[in-house]
């Protein structure tokens, strides 16, 4: 028996454009406000603004739409700094005072803890903020061939779009490469392998611009040569990848492989290679290292904890304050180079291990030892396996970098409710400015 396929409802947006006072900002940095007895959520507004929408999505519990017209701007509206602020999905709070960014996120953080882990910190930290342009060093850039506008797209996709947006240059990134998207188009629209590369990896330090072009199919001696001249010209490394991390290789220069970033204040010397996981916004985790530090309160006979601690950026700077410092993290790679790392600085009291910190831990040896302080820095799906095992260890001061507050605020309900840790002390760190990305921190006492 055939089944007949069923035919996909599609729902009928509601008539727009329509005209609206916002009720207020959310947490992903969209105006809401409700209409008909029905929440919508209008990107490009701010609270207490009238605007004119224009309908874009419509599901049963909540509508989306966008701002057509500002008619009465808030006060805390101003111009972007990028051209393609109102059509990339990178930034999402451009048109907001990078001040009242700030508060926006230090609310979230506040909101989450008190309605989601039922805590409330006994004091707000002071936001770490940095430059709000320029600041991004590294990146993953979209490409796309589109034969129609006979255009090579490279950048971001759109606002609620898989689609890739049209623009020519990025301002967050920094301006060795944000200004050179054009550049990269042009680039490999010359290409004969133009509609086989899918995205650029981008990774910047102090002296270098790494560019790791990913491609579908092996690349002809021509399109070779290209790269090698864009190279030599721009003054940056090219890297091929073909599958998977292990393919990554050099093609101009051809012995390059690392790439570095300096810890000035602790005269402490990272290398690490492009596709590591290394912090984007290196004048913001300068400032997050020393905040910890300064939390963490230290002293020469303890024993340190750092828990997701990839290349070792947090448990270097610790070692040179602790007795000793044992450095967790699942990528066995980061934790090769986590021991490189430790040797290129001379530090000898740091000890790592390669471990799944979301499976049972039952048997570890390193779970046995005493700690006097812990580090956790874990991705943004929390430490939620990790807390039980915290709670046995019973430190006596716990913290926590984080770069979701949902999951943060969660781990935090059990450390104070079920483990018998004070909240002294929390606040956020703009690591992304002009994004709804809430990166922050917080400080636990038994």
């Amino acid at each position: 028996m055939v089944q007949k396929r069923r035919r996909r409802r599609v729902k009928k947006l509601p008539d727009s454009p329509v005209e609206c006072v916002i009720e207020g900002l959310t947490t992903e940095g969209r105006g809401l406000v409700h209409i008909n007895d029905k929440v919508v959520f209008v990107d490009g507004a701010l609270g207490n603004e009238k605007v004119l929408i224009e309908y874009t999505a419509s599901t049963s519990k909540f509508d989306e739409a966008k701002v057509l017209e500002v008619i009465e701007a808030s006060a805390d509206r101003v111009s972007p700094p990028c051209q393609h602020a109102d059509i990339c999905g990178g930034c999402s709070l451009q048109h907001l005072d990078t001040q009242k960014q700030i508060e926006n996120k230090q609310a979230s953080l506040i909101e989450s803890l008190k309605y989601i882990g039922k805590v409330e910190a006994e004091s707000l930290l002071p936001a770490i903020t940095g430059p709000v342009v320029g600041y991004r060093y590294k990146a993953r850039l979209g490409v796309r061939y589109v034969a129609k506008k006979e255009k090579v797209l490279v950048g971001f996709r759109e606002k609620r779009s898989n689609f890739l947006a049209l623009i020519e240059q990025c301002e967050v990134l920094h301006a060795r490469v944000g200004h050179k998207l054009s550049a990269l188009s042009d680039l490999i629209y010359g290409m004969e392998a133009r509609d086989q590369i899918p995205q650029i990896e981008v990774a910047i330090d102090d002296a270098n611009v790494v560019l790791v072009f990913r491609h579908l199919e092996a690349l002809s001696a021509s399109d070779l040569s290209r790269l090698v001249d864009f190279a030599k010209e721009e003054n940056f490394v090219v890297m091929l990848q073909s599958g998977g991390p292990a393919t990554v290789t050099s093609l101009w220069p051809e012995e390059f492989r690392y790439l570095s970033y300096q810890l000035n204040d602790q005269n402490l010397e990272f290398k690490f290679e492009a596709n590591d996981f290394t912090q984007v916004n290196p004048d913001i985790n300068q400032k997050m290292i020393n905040r910890v530090i300064d939390l963490m309160e230290l002293q020469a006979d303890e024993n340190v904890l750092d828990l997701f601690c990839g290349l070792g950026n947090f448990t270097l700077p610790l070692a040179q304050k602790a007795l000793h410092v044992t450095g967790i993290e699942g990528n066995q790679e980061l934790v090769n180079k986590a021991n490189d790392n430790a040797v290129l600085n001379n530090i000898s009291n740091t000890e790592f291990f390669a471990v799944d910190l979301s499976a049972k831990l039952d048997g570890q040896r390193w779970l046995n030892q005493r700690y006097d302080k812990i580090l956790l820095d874990p991705p943004r799906s929390g430490a939620m396996e990790m807390i039980h095992y915290l709670g046995k260890l019973g430190a006596k001061r716990i913290v926590y970098v984080s770069c979701q507050p949902t999951t943060l605020a969660r781990d935090a309900g059990a450390l104070v409710n079920e483990y018998g840790y004070r909240l002294l002390s929390a606040g956020v760190m703009d690591m992304f400015p002009h994004t709804a990305h809430v990166e922050s921190i917080a400080v636990f006492e038994k």
